[in-house]
């Protein structure tokens, strides 16, 4: 019976690479580079030893391994983890990728490469090895060190910068006669359709897998998580993506589950394998020859990778307020280029916009800067000593006043930093939805209903439904004034101007994407019918139906996508206490010259406006618990006030009220302030068991204030939390609702849900 080439093939492949990786490993060398080692041994360019016959099945198999690479690159990654890098990482990153890709384009055209292939070298050249450098500081102990956590954040954002190189290599792969427009708006739409798929994945893909996973068992999770990957790169293929942006897209969204590690288990055999292969023939596509001839464009690219990056990376951290000592280590650290770089050069050569002879160096460039990475780690220490005995005494002086060793931990806390990230969260996630419908209904809804009804009434009822759509969302995009807004308003009068540009620009956008179902479809040039469409949708987004919509979409979304964090916290032991460290109380007495006295509670509006809520007012020695709207505030009245501890401060800044004493959590207001036990507020939490009238109604309609005579200040789904929920929210089986009210009151419920009521 005759072997197949490719299993005979595959025996050399795994016997070589196994015997040269366990050499490598005793000599403590990055297995990475016996990999390559052992494919060059097995290429046609080293005749002394078994060669592989089958190239053509060997590099489909090393397909494989860049997908299975990518997949398990996203299973480390999360939106969460890039979310606490911090703006050290960031500004790094931009810094280093631009200054290195600008200098490697430089010295590929000064080398004579083409203008392509100086691009893709300065983007290879960018991105530092993660394996590298996670095995070098686990064998030189620096784990821990303050400079490795800000080049760990730094290499999570290089992975999303190298991920949307990818994304460009794939769009300018077409053919040459295509526009710039045409390929800025290919760019606009990959990125576009990279949020809604991340979106949807977040949406879906933790419910399927939280609703089937009892089926599952290992053989079982496996073969899904793999299908997923491989249907992720089928559909990335079919919208224009490349493959490995694709697996890397299906491995992130299994990343927030809680299914990651099981997952990441079970697959981590297998892209050992096929990763195996990638680099197996990595090192066959290895040309002697051709390292020979470019021998010195692989010199200067390697002294010119070595020392930009250094500079640029120490420069970046510098920048952004690291102090020089951090800056120098993590730039020494960052000197080098590895597997990114390989995969990016595989996948321009297989697009065919890069040159062959651009892969082998590469390659020799990388192993290179690998061998010399620890001796920079080592150098750092005297570069430092060097540079401070070198610098002016005036310069050090400045950099010490301009940087800090807590930085990192500073800018986390920065409430400028909180506002910036969540403003760009909604604009881009909200936005990119409301673009989405744009774009989907042009494309697809309204080609289908013309297909069936007339052009004209196609085209009006194409918009109707996509102004439906972008109601349910042009809330939160808005969200103009919340605690953070008003926090930074108060603080500091210069903060005013870019706080009113950037709710100028939130408003704007939404102008733009409102105006394109009209601008296609009618041809309608008047900007100030945009004014109209977004009062007439902001309106419509107010309705009961569209809040109770958005809300329940809004709540899933955000429960899977901190799913895995509840469940890590759970695990720890840490109890959600959430009500007792979000919700606060406060109580003052109303002067003589407030300008809230002698007006209702309806026209103060304080729930709307400060979001907080008024929870009893006593006026001449009566206790009104839970006071109705035409309830009115008088000189002498002491009121009482539940909030959120940045809702309650921005309350005492804005009426002009003092504060005496220390906010106190509803736990130590009711521990200690109630004595009279008649006119006592108390607070209980009950588990919904699903036949409650007000299961499956929105809080408004569950008419919790005239039945019960009580408020609900919160309430827990599936371990997330909401606190403050908005009245339109729809109560499910299984919340937990913790409610205020009388004792009385709160009595009567927790006697009829007694079994039921949560600890």
């Amino acid at each position: 019976m005759e072997i197949p080439l490719l299993i005979s093939d595959l025996a050399v492949m795994m016997l070589t690479a196994g015997i040269i990786t366990i050499l490598f490993r005793r000599i403590k060398q990055p297995l990475v580079l016996g990999y390559i080692l052992a494919g060059f041994l097995m290429s046609p360019y080293f005749p002394l030893f078994m060669t592989v016959e089958d190239m053509g099945s060997i590099h489909t198999w090393s397909e494989i391994g860049i997908i299975f690479l990518m997949f398990h690159l996203g299973l480390e990654f999360n939106l969460h983890k890039l979310a606490q890098v911090g703006s050290t990482a960031i500004v790094t990153t931009i810094i280093e990728v631009a200054g290195v890709l600008a200098v490697g384009f430089a010295v590929g055209m000064a080398l004579g490469f083409t203008v392509m292939d100086s691009v893709c070298l300065g983007g290879m050249l960018s991105m530092s090895s993660t394996t590298v450098i996670i095995k070098v500081f686990d064998e030189m102990n620096l784990k821990g060190k303050k400079y490795t956590e800000m080049v760990f954040g730094t290499l999570v954002v290089q992975d999303i910068v190298g991920i949307f190189m990818m994304v460009i290599l794939s769009t300018i792969s077409v053919p040459q006669n295509i526009s710039g427009g045409e390929v800025a708006l290919s760019l606009a739409l990959m990125l576009l359709y990279l949020i809604i798929w991340l979106l949807l994945g977040i949406y879906l893909i933790p419910t399927f897998f939280n609703r089937t996973v009892r089926l599952m068992n290992d053989e079982m999770m496996l073969v899904v998580s793999i299908g997923l990957c491989f249907g992720m790169v089928l559909l990335a293929s079919w919208l224009g993506f490349s493959t490995a942006l694709g697996a890397f897209l299906a491995g992130s969204l299994l990343a927030g589950t809680l299914h990651a590690e099981r997952v990441e288990h079970l697959t981590k055999g297998v892209k050992d394998m096929f990763g195996a292969v990638f680099f197996l023939s990595v090192g066959m596509m290895v040309d002697p020859e051709m390292i020979v001839k470019y021998a010195v464009p692989i010199a200067v690219i390697t002294v010119v990778t070595i020392v930009g990056k250094l500079i640029f990376s120490a420069l970046g951290m510098l920048l952004s307020g690291q102090t020089l000592e951090n800056s120098i280590s993590s730039g020494f650290a960052l000197a080098q280029i590895g597997e990114f770089a390989f995969i990016i050069a595989s996948l321009g050569t297989s697009l065919g916009i890069t040159g062959e002879y651009l892969y082998p160096i590469v390659v020799a460039v990388s192993v290179i800067t690998t061998f010399t990475t620890p001796f920079c780690i080592k150098a750092a220490p005297y570069a430092v000593d060097w540079l401070q005995g070198c610098l002016p005494e005036k310069l050090l002086v400045k950099l010490n006043r301009y940087t800090s060793p807590s930085q990192q931990d500073k800018e986390q806390d920065s409430e400028w930093y909180i506002y910036i990230k969540r403003y760009f969260f909604r604009v881009v996630v909200y936005g990119g939805i409301m673009l989405a419908a744009a774009i989907l209904g042009i494309r697809i809804v309204e080609p289908f209903l013309s297909a069936h009804i007339p052009d004209v009434s196609s085209e009006i009822l194409t918009c109707l439904l996509t102004y439906i759509i972008m109601a349910i969302f042009i809330r939160p995009m808005l969200n103009l004034h919340n605690n953070l807004f008003t926090s930074l308003w108060l603080k500091q009068m210069s903060f005013r101007l870019p706080l009113l540009v950037l709710n100028a620009i939130k408003i704007g956008l939404i102008a733009v994407i409102a105006m394109i179902p009209l601008r296609v479809f009618f041809n309608v040039h008047l900007a100030w019918l945009a004014v109209i469409l977004i009062v007439v949708l902001g309106l419509l987004s107010k309705t009961g139906f569209m809040a109770t919509w958005y809300l329940q979409l809004e709540t899933r979304f955000l429960k899977n996508f901190n799913e895995r964090i509840i469940r890590k916290e759970e695990k720890a032991g840490h109890h959600q206490d959430w009500l007792d460290r979000q919700l606060f109380i406060i109580s003052f007495i109303a002067p003589y010259d407030g300008d809230y006295l002698e007006k209702s509670l309806e026209e103060l509006n304080w729930g709307a406006r400060y979001n907080i809520y008024v929870v009893k007012i006593r006026h001449n020695g009566k206790h009104h618990l839970l006071p109705n709207s035409k309830m009115v505030i008088h000189e002498g009245d002491k009121v009482f006030l539940v909030g959120a501890e940045k809702a309650l401060l921005n309350f005492y800044a804005l009426t002009g009220l003092v504060q005496t004493k220390p906010l106190r959590t509803l736990k130590q207001f009711m521990d200690s302030d109630y004595p009279d036990i008649e006119n006592a507020l108390s607070v209980i939490a009950i588990k919904l068991r699903g036949d409650e009238t007000f299961t499956g109604k929105s809080i408004r309609q569950g008419n919790f204030r005239d039945k019960w005579k009580s408020l609900i200040l919160g309430l827990q789904r599936d371990g997330y939390p909401i606190s403050m929920p908005d009245p339109n929210l729809l109560l499910k089986k299984d919340d937990i609702l913790w409610i205020m009210g009388s004792n009385n009151s709160v009595g009567l419920l927790a006697a009829e849900y007694v079994d039921e009521t949560a600890d």
